[in-house]
């Protein structure tokens, strides 16, 4: 069995595979020389794969799984950790904004003081304003609207040993949110900080889209804030509309009849686009447990390369 594995997903990053995997194997030849890399391609459509099978012409240690068409980060993710069967197993992105000269000193934490997962936990970031304000407000709300009390500033990248990654991939959903699982999980869990640089080679693949679907997964999978949230706001609609109805039968017992349609109509909109909001929260739900019971596969792989 090989002793460590790391991997890493990829689409459409034919730009930086050289020097991702330079870095890599560099890296866990500083630990040993019994490793693999395995590079998921995510449905790419440019030369990705094909650089990578180069790539493997010089060093056969790095695997290549070649999906089916574009499943999405997370799945790829799952694609590679089922793949994997080594006793220790690195996450990491493939933009080189997680750095993997760090992985010698997370592995070493790891085994050296007991514990079964070590993940990155990024000091500062390099990104643009808009991007890190985003994420920030994204990790706080996560930690505080979820009993797990998650850290904040951690992604993907981390290191765990074989018993947290089989009680990882027990975990079959399929709107995944892999942090979460992982802090999920329980197990004996510690921090490397990192300063996060800004990406150099290549363009960010995850955007605003994508990145608020991923935001939208954790919070859905993870926490009831937005139903409970739907309910009290609903109690207080109920209660005003209680008030002023109880407003306007006194006018009209009094003789001052409320005139105007342009309140009312404005109530009416009000309260007429709440609903439809919480309606649209209760369908996210619904068609969370239509997607899971419907239990397709996360990813189907069309080659692998080893």
């Amino acid at each position: 069995m090989v002793k460590i594995s790391a991997v890493i997903p990829l689409f459409n990053e034919e730009k930086i595979i050289p020097l991702l995997l330079d870095r890599t194997a560099e890296s866990l030849k500083k630990i040993t020389d019994d490793f693999e890399i395995i590079c998921v391609d995510d449905g790419s459509s440019d030369s990705t794969l094909s650089e990578l099978l180069e790539y493997r012409k010089k060093e056969p240690r790095v695997k290549a799984i070649e999906l089916s068409r574009n499943f999405g980060h997370q799945a790829a993710y799952t694609a590679g950790l089922e793949y994997s069967k080594s006793g220790f197993v690195v996450m990491m992105d493939g933009d080189l904004q997680d750095p993997p000269e760090l992985i010698p000193e997370m592995y070493r934490k790891l085994t050296e003081e007991d514990f079964d997962i070590i993940y990155g936990k990024r000091k500062t970031r390099k990104e643009k304003l808009p991007k890190r304000l985003s994420i920030r407000i994204f990790h706080k709300f996560f930690r505080h609207s979820t009993k797990l009390k998650a850290p904040e500033n951690v992604g993907n990248f981390s290191i765990m040993n074989r018993k947290a990654l089989d009680a990882l991939l027990k975990l079959r959903e399929k709107n995944r949110y892999l942090p979460g699982l992982r802090y999920y999980i329980g197990f004996n869990q510690g921090e490397v900080e990192y300063d996060r640089p800004d990406r150099e080679i290549g363009q960010a693949k995850m955007n605003v889209f994508k990145l608020t679907r991923l935001a939208f997964d954790a919070i859905f999978s993870f926490s009831k804030l937005p139903i409970k949230l739907s309910l009290v706001i609903g109690m207080i609609g109920i209660f005003i509309s209680l008030v002023g109805a109880g407003v306007v039968i006194y006018k009209k017992i009094i003789g001052d009849a409320v005139t105007g349609w342009t309140s009312t109509m404005l109530g009416m909109f009000f309260f007429g686009s709440v609903q439809l909001f919480f309606l649209g929260i209760l369908g996210e739900y619904i068609f969370r447990i239509f997607i899971e019971t419907k239990d397709r596969p996360n990813y189907f792989i069309k080659d692998i390369y080893e």
